[in-house]
């Protein structure tokens, strides 16, 4: 007891020091009344600029550190009184780092997004930071302006026969304008912020600070994963000219594919500040009220958008990074009533191809419920132990669940994980994490966002069930690779593999019957003891009323 004592008076101490300097460095720098800012260059305004969000960071997450500790201080980790706390601090932390996103705006709004779309963040952080997705104040004319002229190298009124000056979009490292091009072409051109690449260097070196700053004071909170991640996404992004080339793969991949539209790239006015592409009109894909004007059933609009990135990530092996609702607009067009508008292709994944045979392999069984295919993937995976939660991250079950896909666990089944889960410390799940292969964990992103609008749209996940175990299949077929010499050998890998297919779905509705035979059974059982009840009392009243 006297050595855990000396342990937290320790790691109290480093949190009150932390907690010092950081506090005297942010009032120092985060009241700009004192500092003159118009007098200094351009440069110096940055670097001032980078101490005050920097300031405000270590600040923010220095409270955070504390808050945790001293909340959750002589807590049985596990009780109920431990959990209840442990929920409070979330959602007040998560109130905290929205507050300082909104604030510090930029890379901070989007590393927000980012960790809101990963579901194995606590629901406090997810729910909370999700508010960041709309968020986004435009940069002024003036400067998207010089921004323009800088990397066309021409006067607009030479390139454009108009340009509105309100975008109408805005993000966090970009803003889109429409426009009409000298040659009658309507267009979107989307214009990056000036100065993010210092800016992006700088916050991400205090991200993984923070992140290191945490793991020293609580050795089982491991993030650095999470700031990989996030690192290696934003780059992408700032780099139009690879986005699209992006855009352009995305749309030769789907060429034959009447239900996707993907912008057509105007290269001589694109640079790696500047893209300009073929303007699209739609709805947000998640707009009930915009798909209904356009008599677009949400439910088929959604088992279309899963069977798009179903096809990416099975089958193509190069997938859109970043499929918030945002990005992804549905058009009155097609042949199906709608098509779906593919945009901001800046976040693209190549899965490499052993990962996506096994990820097909591992839907095929997380479909089937196989649990020794289940962990055999997951020692392959290297995450080992932690492969008996993939179907329950992915499908919604247990590993040893004997309910139907997409019906959900039975009562004692969630009764059995929640007492699993609990036993769970931060250690398991930081391990697990760290574990995960990169394109394991751009793949559970781009899961989560396409539940999300799924969901949304008011359609049943079985439909993301289902097209993933379809396109698995298709994936797994020789047929998809399109250089076979021979058309026959084609031919029989699509019979083959849609005969795989018509077998698992026969599978999964003889499943759906026996559990809605089982439902039945109960129903009847119920209604028969309700039945004999009721006889039982009127025969106690009549026998009340004879005597």
């Amino acid at each position: 007891m006297n050595l855990y004592n000396m342990k937290a008076s320790k790691i109290l101490k480093r949190t009150v020091y932390l907690l010092t300097a950081t506090g005297f460095t942010f009032h120092a720098t985060s009241h700009s009344d004192f500092l003159p800012f118009p007098l200094f260059p351009d440069k110096i305004k940055a670097g001032i600029d980078g101490i005050v969000r920097s300031s405000r960071a270590i600040s923010t997450i220095t409270f955070t550190i504390a808050d945790y500790k001293y909340s959750l201080y002589s807590l049985s980790v596990g009780s109920e009184d431990y959990l209840c706390k442990l929920s409070e601090v979330h959602l007040r932390s998560a109130k905290r780092i929205l507050k300082l996103c909104e604030i510090n705006k930029g890379f901070y709004v989007k590393a927000g997004q980012f960790v809101a779309a990963i579901r194995q963040v606590p629901k406090e952080y997810s729910s909370t930071l999700s508010s960041l997705q709309d968020q986004a104040v435009p940069c002024d004319f003036k400067s998207i302006k010089e921004v323009l002229m800088s990397n066309l190298g021409q006067h607009l009124s030479e390139i454009f026969i108009s340009l509105d000056e309100q975008p109408i979009a805005a993000a966090s490292i970009a803003q889109v304008h429409h426009a009409i091009l000298r040659g009658n072409q309507e267009v979107a051109v989307k214009v990056q912020y000036p100065g993010l690449e210092h800016k992006m260097r700088l916050d991400i070196a205090i991200m993984s600070f923070l992140s290191k700053t945490v793991t020293w004071i609580f050795p089982e909170y491991r993030f650095g994963w999470l700031v990989s991640e996030f690192a290696g996404t934003i780059s992408l992004e700032l780099d139009f000219i690879q986005e699209a080339k992006n855009s352009e793969k995305t749309a030769e991949n789907f060429k034959n594919n009447e239900m996707v539209r993907v912008p057509h790239v105007f290269w001589d006015f694109t640079t790696s500040h500047v893209l300009t592409m073929q303007f699209c009109k739609g709805c947000k894909v998640d707009d009930l009220d915009s798909l209904k004007e356009i008599k677009a059933n949400p439910i088929k609009v959604a088992k279309a958008l899963v069977e798009v990135f179903a096809e990416m990530i099975f089958v193509h092996g190069f997938v859109h990074g970043d499929p918030h609702a945002g990005n992804i607009l549905v058009s009155s067009e097609g042949r199906n009533g709608f098509s779906l508008v593919l945009l901001d292709h800046g976040i693209c994944k190549t899965l490499d191809d052993t990962f996506r045979a096994d990820y097909c392999r591992l839907w095929k069984a997380l479909i089937l419920l196989d649990s020794d295919e289940i962990k055999h993937l997951g020692e392959r995976f290297g995450i080992g132990q932690y492969s008996r939660y993939l179907p329950l991250i992915f499908t919604g079950r247990s590993i040893d669940s004997k309910s139907v896909l997409g019906a959900g666990m039975s009562a004692e089944e969630r009764r059995k994980v929640k007492q699993e889960l609990v036993s769970l410390t931060m250690e398991d799940i930081s391990s697990f994490m760290e574990s995960l292969p990169p394109n394991f964990l751009a793949v559970l992103r781009i899961d989560g966002l396409l539940r999300s609008i799924v969901s949304k749209l008011k359609a049943p996940q079985q439909i993301r069930l289902l097209a993933y175990a379809k396109y698995a299949l298709y994936g797994l077929s020789p047929k998809s690779n399109l250089k076979s010499d021979f058309a026959i050998d084609v031919v029989f890998a699509r019979f083959k593999t849609t005969f795989s297919y018509l077998h698992l779905r026969i599978i999964l509705e003889v499943l759906q019957l026996l559990s809605w035979m089982r439902k039945v059974k109960q129903f009847l059982h119920r209604l028969l003891g309700e039945i004999i009840g009721i006889a039982r009392s009127v025969l106690t009243l009549s026998s009340s009323d004879v005597l």
